[in-house]
């Protein structure tokens, strides 16, 4: 491949970074749009106990300790609306917490 077309294919990719908190029954944001092709790096911190985030669009299962920032990190190669949940149970309404990627 040649250098130009790599340096093309690099720049054309963009770096889709958010912060997140999770907390019992909630993400916030809940909803993260995002363009198809962007690098995407999720910081998400838990606040009150250990919960966990759950990507499987994307293969993604984390645990999220209480109060350490886990990185996410992966490439958005596909378009649409995609479900995120907690991954470790955390008490009475832990089902209702949801949220969606949006890929645009």
């Amino acid at each position: 491949m040649k250098l130009a077309t790599l340096a093309c294919l690099l720049a054309s990719a963009a770096l889709a970074q958010t912060s997140m908190t999770a907390k019992k029954y909630e993400f916030e944001p809940n909803v993260i749009k995002i363009k198809k092709g962007d690098q995407v790096k999720l910081v998400i911190t838990a606040l009150d106990r250990d919960h966990g985030f759950k990507l499987e669009a994307f293969h993604i299962d984390k645990k999220l300790e209480k109060g350490k920032p886990v990185e996410v990190e992966f490439t958005a190669d596909q378009a649409g609306t995609f479900p995120f949940q907690c991954s470790r149970f955390c008490g009475k309404g832990h089902r209702k917490r949801k949220g969606e990627l949006i890929v645009e």
